[in-house]
């Protein structure tokens, strides 16, 4: 099922759920092999090695050390790879309210990471963004 492409429907249908876990960010030399039963939730191989996102518990577990003291919030629209501006509309408005945001964009959904302390304060604003009928200005 394609997704979502116009940026109004988009925004108004942000839906973000946060996750009530805590995530991290860790970086792995090319080649190490995660844990066994390590389930991350996401990896990129980057020419400096394997950035690995997961809950910060399972890094500690894991014994990977990370910087942790992230949250995750899920964009529950289903939006399509080839949808242009949420991605922009989003960052724009987490910007204005001085909270920083790292974006990773599925198949389904997008994902937002923002600090642990002010995932409350992000969720308001993109709660607002889609109440604002998609407007960032």
């Amino acid at each position: 099922m394609p997704g979502e492409t116009d940026l109004g429907r988009l925004l108004a249908s942000l839906d973000p759920q946060p996750d009530p876990r805590e995530f991290g960010y860790a970086i792995l030399p090319h080649g190490t092999p995660l844990p066994p039963g390590f389930q991350p939730f996401g990896l990129f191989h980057e020419d400096e090695g394997v950035t690995v996102i997961a809950t910060a518990a399972d890094l500690a577990a894991s014994g990977i050390p990370a910087l942790t003291g992230l949250a995750r919030l899920t964009m529950m629209v289903h939006s399509s790879l080839e949808a242009v501006g949420m991605t922009a509309a989003m960052a724009t408005a987490l910007t204005r309210a001085g909270i920083s945001a790292n974006v990773v964009a599925a198949y389904h959904h997008d994902h937002i990471f923002v600090p642990w302390d002010r995932r409350d304060e992000a969720v308001a604003v993109l709660r607002g963004l889609a109440q604002g009928g998609g407007t960032t200005s």
